[in-house]
């Protein structure tokens, strides 16, 4: 894992010109936490002139709030775009951001494995008149093939949910630009740490804060960066009216998160790594999925700048029974959704009759899922060693 120390010095800093009742030459460390529901102004015309600004003066909190700002200011930093918005999760992030670019008639086009409720967003705006397509393999050639007239939006991710296939980001946007179309992707696997999509060229970068960035498993929280005014633009369109505003605690929780990012990534891709590899030669196993051992040859070796602990496996008894047995015979892994927290956690996206949903979505057999925790890495090998016994 290689951390720039700008990035270091942005997760680890505090805000210089923060409001807040201290003592004459002292600042508090960790920036306050305005828990208001709305500012006041002493005149109207004030207030006024602060509602025709929303998106830069606190109103109400629905809009701004300054506990979200240094939050902003950091994430935005992190990803070198020129605006962040917090929401009060990825899929309020997400919803925001789609719903906000597209119209009736317009074509939405998904590559690599994409976050489910993310496509089920799109079978619900089918209903107003948006077309989308799925190419799960990640394949910009099969992808570009995929593009229709009306194709306003490419949303994708890398690495890709579940499968964790990396694509060539670099190539897709220059296919995108080449039209005219925008792209968006949904960051939240490497963090702006381990990779920066706005300086590769896409326009909106996503991110479930409530994975690693958050990191403690005690909030739910989203962003969007991107370009100022295209930031906006969603602010007004969709943010505001739908109503995603994260609260002033959630955001502190995500600062609080933030500060100790690059250490807990580093640990997270070291034991994931030890646990990735000790799969890799287990004789239940028949494949592993982690970008370090299925690299993608047209993916550029610096794209990435390291690895977490999000990755999947599949049993060479790929049946059902096997699954389930195998998972509730873990005692260490914990099983639940969500990921990227302290703890480790196993999923599987099979259940007993969708089989041919798997497979048309890309998805083998007797796959599970494991987000590797901050736990000795030892503990978490002997787990699945007595777990494994029974796919033997």
């Amino acid at each position: 894992m290689k951390l720039s120390s700008q990035d270091l010095d942005i997760c680890c800093g505090h805000q210089k010109n923060i409001t807040a009742e201290a003592p004459t030459g002292s600042q508090p460390i960790s920036t306050p936490i305005h828990q208001t529901s709305l500012f006041s102004f002493n005149r109207f015309e004030d207030l006024a002139n602060g509602l025709a600004n929303e998106f830069t003066t606190p109103v109400y909190s629905r809009g701004r709030n300054p506990s979200m700002t240094s939050v902003e200011q950091k994430l935005a930093a992190l990803e070198q775009g020129e605006a962040c918005k917090l929401f009060a999760s990825g899929m309020g992030a997400i919803s925001a951001a789609i719903s906000a670019v597209v119209s009736q008639g317009d074509h939405i086009l998904f590559v690599n494995q994409v976050y489910g409720p993310t496509i089920q967003l799109a079978t619900q705006l089918a209903r107003f008149g948006v077309s989308f397509t799925c190419v799960p393999s990640g394949n910009v050639t099969e992808a570009e093939l995929a593009i229709q007239p009306n194709t306003k939006l490419i949303w994708f991710e890398s690495p890709g949910t579940m499968t964790f296939t990396q694509l060539d980001i670099k190539a897709l946007v220059a296919v995108a630009k080449a039209r005219g179309i925008l792209t968006g992707i949904d960051n939240t696997w490497a963090t702006p740490l381990l990779q920066k999509p706005i300086t590769m060229g896409v326009d909106i970068v996503a991110h479930s804060l409530t994975k690693y960035i958050g990191g403690h498993s005690d909030v739910v929280a989203g962003a969007l960066i991107t370009r100022a005014a295209l930031l906006k633009e969603i602010f007004f369109k969709t943010f505001l009216l739908n109503g995603a505003a994260i609260g002033p605690m959630d955001a502190y929780l995500i600062e609080r998160g933030l500060r100790t990012l690059p250490v807990r990534l580093a640990q997270h891709e070291a034991n994931g790594l030890a646990v990735a590899r000790y799969l890799e030669g287990h004789a239940a196993v028949d494949c592993v999925f982690h970008p370090a051992m299925n690299p993608a040859p047209s993916v550029p070796d610096n794209q990435m700048l390291g690895y977490t602990g999000l990755f999947s496996f599949s049993l060479k008894k790929a049946d059902y029974n096997t699954v389930v047995t195998v998972l509730n015979a873990l005692q260490h892994f914990r099983m639940g959704v969500s990921w990227g927290g302290f703890e480790s956690l196993a999923i599987s996206p099979q259940r007993p009759d969708n089989a041919q949903a798997l497979a048309a979505s890309g998805l083998p057999q007797g796959l599970i899922r494991l987000s590797v925790g901050l736990e000795s890495v030892d503990t978490l090998i002997q787990d699945l060693q007595q777990a494994l016994i029974h796919a033997q």
